[in-house]
């Protein structure tokens, strides 16, 4: 802190120490603040909620097994099917109230192109969900 001194030097040169007092005085001031106002923090107001009766929505698409293999041949929940009838199927399905989820169970060396002719003919029959299923084993 400065403080006046006995000496008869320049008393117009500035004092090049900061004053303390006014920011502890502020900060005491705020530490006050802080300890009043920290319990009311923690009171909690009692409020009477609505409460509230559902139930979960049981109501699952069903799904169905769209295999094919490494000959792009397609199987329909394991029946053998030609790219008319799946069409036809995949219209049947998309036409129903809750359509089915799709899952595309793939061949490893099936060709990307007929997986990619399958789920974009699914998404224009309306059925959107799609999923593949693989196989978690390594490969050897």
């Amino acid at each position: 802190m400065a403080f006046a001194s006995l000496d008869s030097g320049d008393d117009n040169t500035p004092l090049a120490e900061i004053n303390m007092v006014p920011l502890i005085d502020v900060m005491l001031v705020l530490l006050i603040i802080f300890i009043v106002t920290a319990p009311l923090l923690t009171h909690a107001v009692k409020v009477d909620l609505p409460k509230a009766v559902s139930a979960p929505d049981l109501a699952r698409p069903q799904s169905v097994q769209l295999s094919i293999d490494a000959d792009a041949r397609l199987y329909w929940n394991g029946d053998g099917i030609d790219a008319q009838q799946l069409a036809a199927r995949l219209g049947a399905a998309g036409a129903l109230p809750l359509p089915p989820e799709l899952h595309i169970r793939a061949a490893r060396t099936t060709p990307y192109e007929k997986i990619a002719q399958v789920m974009s003919e699914a998404a224009r029959h309306g059925v959107a969900r799609i999923a593949f299923v693989t196989d978690p084993t390594p490969a050897q």
